[in-house]
């Protein structure tokens, strides 16, 4: 069974690395989308042939079973602070390798579920993100993963909208002031503060660092802006 050296797994399990277990459709299309965005994937697979074909695509992925708690501890997959579970045909090991994540104490689980049923589940264990491939598509789950977005919505031409936490720079003055729109090249289209609803937001509106804001504009600036801090 291939396996990787500990130290170099702790060399990538930092704050903007991602650990993704399951291989398949969903887990490949989300892992190189990660990887295509210049965030670090662990990847692992049971399956020897699907981690020789994604061998030189991945920042690292190997051969293990996810379900063996040792395993994931050889491979410091306790120190990640985000993972993916993609398995999806292998009701049992998608459940037991989820419930090994969150014992481990990794502060963002996603999770993907096949039914209502597992997604429930998924859910009682603790995974913090479900995900229906059928309503979430991997490229769309790589954008929400890799930055601080609450959602994300692209559209065609290149244009998107996000929902996201607003970064330290344009809290505690008002919109104009911020100039958002001349420094990210994005609109911000709507506010929420803590318990109420969305506003749309105005030149007047001041935005505090506990809101939640949607911006518009060009998807790549859009992406950028949602991982200021």
């Amino acid at each position: 069974m291939a396996r990787i050296r500990t130290h170099k797994t702790r060399r990538i399990a930092h704050g903007d690395s991602v650990v993704v277990i399951g291989m398949g459709r969903f887990g490949r299309a989300l892992a190189l989308e990660l990887v295509d965005e210049h965030t670090e994937v662990l990847g692992i697979d049971e399956d020897a042939e699907v981690v020789q074909s994604l061998a030189g695509s991945l920042t690292h992925v190997v051969r293990a079973d996810s379900t063996k708690e040792d395993a994931l501890r050889q491979l410091a997959v306790h120190e990640f602070n985000r993972a993916v579970v993609g398995i999806g045909t292998d009701l049992e090991a998608s459940i037991l390798t989820a419930s090994l994540l969150i014992s481990f104490g990794i502060q963002d689980v996603w999770a993907k579920a096949t039914s209502e049923a597992h997604g429930r589940i998924l859910q009682q264990l603790g995974v913090h993100h479900v995900v229906y491939p059928e309503h979430d598509m991997g490229q769309r789950v790589a954008h929400l993963v890799r930055g601080r977005m609450l959602d994300y919505i692209e559209f065609e031409d290149d244009f998107a909208m996000v929902k996201t936490v607003p970064p330290t720079d344009i809290t505690g003055k008002r919109l104009a002031d911020s100039a958002v729109r001349t420094r990210y090249g994005l609109t911000v289209v709507a506010i929420k503060r803590p318990g109420e609803g969305f506003t749309y937001a105005t030149p007047d509106t001041v935005v505090e660092p506990d809101d939640t804001i949607i911006v518009a504009g060009r998807t790549r600036h859009t992406e950028r802006f949602s991982e200021l801090r």
